[in-house]
C-alpha cells in the first residue's frame, strides 16, 4: 500500500490551499492580525493575519475524522492494511483529533488575547496528560514491566515529550516559512521510515500533515518578495507540535524480537524521533537558556530565537530559514534507520548530530551571550 501516504499528502495539500485562502480573508475581516503576545514579549508586529492554523488543523483533522467515522461504521480498509491493528488504535486517534482541536482553540484565544505563561502551559498539560495516561501515547512503554513505578515514569516522559514539542514548534514559529518547513521535513522523514516497515496508517497521517503544511506554506513562504500573507499563529504551531509528538511515538522504529525488521532491533532505534526533531528541540533549549541567563522567564517570547540569532550574524531572513531547513533534513536523515546500525555506527550518527548542533551554538554565539 505504498500509494496511501502520497495520496493523503496530495489530499492534505488540496484541502489546505483553499482553507488557507479562506483563513487569510477571514482573518482580515475579523481583524485577527499579528499580535504583540503576552506582557514582556518583544517582537515587531506586521499587518498579517495569524489565522493560518485553521487551514493546517482542519486539513488534517477533517480527513482523519472522516476516515475514522468510515471505519467506525464498518467501512473497509485498503488492501494490505491490518484492520484489527487500525481498530485498536482508533480511540487514540480520535483522542489525538480532539487534542489537536483543543490546542487549536486555546491557541486561537492566545492569538486574540495573549495568555500568560502559566495558564498557557496548563492548556498544554491537559491534552498531554490525557493522551499519555489514558491512551498510552507515550514512549518506552516497555517500562510497564517494572510495575506502577515504570508506568508512571513512562507516562511522565510522554507528557514531557508532548509539552516539549508543543513549545518547540511554538518557539520555532517566528519567521516566514520556518515552522511549516521544518514540520514538513520531520513528517516526511518519519512517514518514509514507517512506510519501510508497512506502518501504513501512521505514515499516512504524517503524510497528510505534511500536505496540510505544504498548502499553508505556499502563502507563508512565497517566492516573491512581498513576505508572508498569513501566519499560523499559536492556533497552528501548538497543534503542529502535538501532532508531531504523538505521531512520532506511535511509530515503531525498532523491534528486538524480529531479526528481519527493516528499521533494526537495537534499543537506540527509539531515538529516531529525537534526531528527526533535534533542531526545534535545540532552538527551545538554547533560547530558554539565553532567557534564563538574562534573568527572564523562559516562556515569555522575544526575538532571540535561532533564526533571529542567525540574522544578527549577517544572514538574511530567508537564508536563515533555508539554513535551518537544511540542518533539520541533514540531522533527521541520520536518525532514519538508526536501530539498524551497529552500535559504533549509531554512536557516530549521534556524535555527528551533537557536533553539528555544537558548531551551530558556537557560530551563533549561544555560549557567549
Amino acid at each position: 500500500m505504498p500509494w496511501l501516504a502520497p495520496t493523503l499528502l496530495v489530499i492534505g495539500l488540496a484541502i489546505s490551499l483553499p482553507l488557507t485562502r479562506f483563513a487569510i480573508a477571514w482573518g482580515r475581516r475579523m481583524g485577527s492580525l499579528d499580535s504583540p503576545g503576552a506582557p514582556g514579549h518583544r517582537k515587531s508586529l506586521r499587518d498579517v493575519p495569524n489565522t493560518g492554523g485553521i487551514a493546517i488543523v482542519f486539513a488534517w483533522t477533517l480527513p482523519i475524522a472522516a476516515a475514522l467515522a468510515w471505519l467506525q461504521f464498518g467501512g473497509a480498509v485498503p488492501e494490505g492494511m491490518d484492520l484489527a491493528r487500525v481498530r485498536v488504535g482508533m480511540p487514540a486517534t480520535w483522542a489525538t483529533v480532539v487534542a489537536a482541536l483543543w490546542l487549536h482553540a486555546a491557541g486561537r484565544l492566545d492569538d486574540r488575547r495573549a495568555m500568560r505563561a502559566a495558564p498557557k502551559l496548563a492548556t498544554q498539560l491537559v491534552p498531554a496528560l490525557a493522551l499519555a495516561w489514558a491512551f498510552d501515547l507515550r514512549p518506552l512503554t516497555l517500562m510497564d514491566a517494572w510495575g506502577a513505578a515504570g508506568q508512571a515514569l513512562s507516562v511522565t516522559l510522554g507528557v514531557a515529550w508532548i509539552v516539549l514539542l508543543v513549545n518547540a514548534m511554538n518557539y520555532l514559529d517566528n519567521m516566514d516559512g520556518l515552522a511549516a518547513g521544518v514540520g514538513i521535513i520531520a513528517a516526511l522523514l518519519l512517514a518514509g521510515a514507517l512506510m519501510v516497515v508497512h506502518q501504513w496508517f501512521v505514515a499516512a497521517m504524517l503524510a497528510l500533515l505534511a500536505g496540510a503544511l505544504a498548502g499553508f506554506l505556499v502563502f507563508n513562504f512565497p517566492l516573491h518578495d512581498g513576505g508572508a500573507r498569513v501566519f499560523m499563529g499559536d492556533g497552528g504551531s501548538q497543534p503542529l507540535g502535538l501532532l508531531l509528538a504523538v505521531l512520532a511515538v506511535r511509530g515503531v522504529y525498532t523491534d528486538p524480537a524480529d531479526p528481519d525488521y527493516a528499521l533494526g532491533g537495537a534499543w537506540y532505534g527509539v531515538l529516531t524521533p529525537v534526531l528527526v526533531l533535534a533542531v526545534p528541540i535545540y532552538d527551545l533549549l538554547a533560547t530558554s537558556w539565553i532567557r534564563l541567563r538574562e534573568g527572564r522567564h523562559p516562556l515569555v517570547g522575544d526575538q532571540r530565537h535561532l533564526s533571529h540569532r542567525l540574522v544578527s550574524r549577517g544572514f538574511s531572513a530567508r537564508g536563515s530559514v533555508l539554513i535551518i531547513w537544511t540542518l533539520s533534513a541533514i540531522i533527521g536523515l541520520g536518525g532514519v534507520g538508526l536501530g539498524a546500525l551497529a552500535p559504533w555506527h549509531a554512536a557516530l550518527v549521534a556524535l555527528q548530530a551533537l557536533l553539528a548542533l555544537a558548531l551551530l551554538a558556537a557560530a551563533e554565539g549561544v555560549l557567549r551571550r
